[in-house]
């Protein structure tokens, strides 16, 4: 299944584009093939969605503040964009994620109350305080100047959907024998999601504007990567893998950790 049939054409970075944006976003993009080629192309251009979706939320938050919106209502609208994008399924997998591992439960229970569709005490206090810090984080960046604020909202994006390619690295395990973390876990060949990370991190070197210089970007990123890799481990270590909620508990953290980093640079 890694590797297409004699029959089967070899993966096109189409299909790769087609599987990320179908599987990490609402947009209606048709997903032509669903297999461990597919995935690891996928991944591969996750980076890609989350520079699409940053976008996205900068210029939402850039119409309000034209319109004459605070730097507030700016953050929440530039927050909520890719909220909607993925339908939550990040922040989902976030809440799901945390009461999995505030459970204390052997792995078997712990994923049993994941894939529960209620959220417990242990999701709803970090859905709060995670949105608390995105929203805050944007806020001061978009009071700093309108500049700092869109390229927040775009860098913060674009390091959460990496962390998902970093995730996706050969050697991390599925937790569960199905779903989505199954297809993508350990489809990513180290080598290309480390030149993936170093593409990204050159990026957001030469794109700072809005005040910030070429290291605020790289420290953000890094700081994103960097958090998403020690959530990554701690789960692989309770759950004996990752799951697609944890995929999206990573993207979240990733996320905030890199918005945070711009707030007090």
């Amino acid at each position: 299944m890694s590797k297409p049939s004699p029959e089967t054409p070899g993966t096109s970075w189409s299909d790769g584009l087609r599987f990320a944006f179908g599987t990490l976003t609402v947009l209606p993009v048709a997903v032509t093939r669903w297999d461990r080629e597919a995935a690891r192309a996928g991944m591969l251009c996750a980076p890609v969605v989350g520079l699409v979706v940053g976008l996205a939320a900068a210029a939402l938050g850039l119409f309000l503040l034209v319109l004459g919106a605070g730097p507030l209502l700016a953050a929440v609208a530039s927050a909520a964009v890719p909220a909607a994008l993925t339908r939550g399924l990040h922040l989902d997998g976030l809440a799901d994620t945390a009461d999995g591992l505030g459970s204390g439960k052997p792995a078997e229970d712990a994923l049993r109350i994941m894939k529960q569709s209620d959220i417990g005490p242990f999701g709803v206090i970090t859905l709060v305080f995670v949105l608390f810090a995105q929203v805050a984080a944007l806020a001061e960046a978009y009071g700093a100047s309108w500049g700092r604020g869109a390229f927040a909202a775009v860098v913060s994006a674009v390091a959460a959907r990496l962390a998902l390619t970093l995730a996706a690295r050969v050697g991390v395990p599925p937790a569960r024998p199905e779903g989505l973390g199954a297809v993508v876990a350990g489809t990513v060949p180290r080598r290309g999601a480390g030149l993936v990370a170093v593409g990204v991190v050159a990026v957001a070197a030469g794109a700072g504007f809005g005040g910030y210089g070429p290291v605020h970007g790289v420290v953000a990123v890094l700081a994103a990567c960097g958090c998403a890799e020690l959530l990554l481990r701690h789960c692989v270590r309770r759950f004996g893998g990752v799951t697609g909620d944890v995929f999206g508990g990573l993207a979240e953290t990733a996320g905030t950790a890199a918005l945070v980093v711009l707030a007090v640079g």
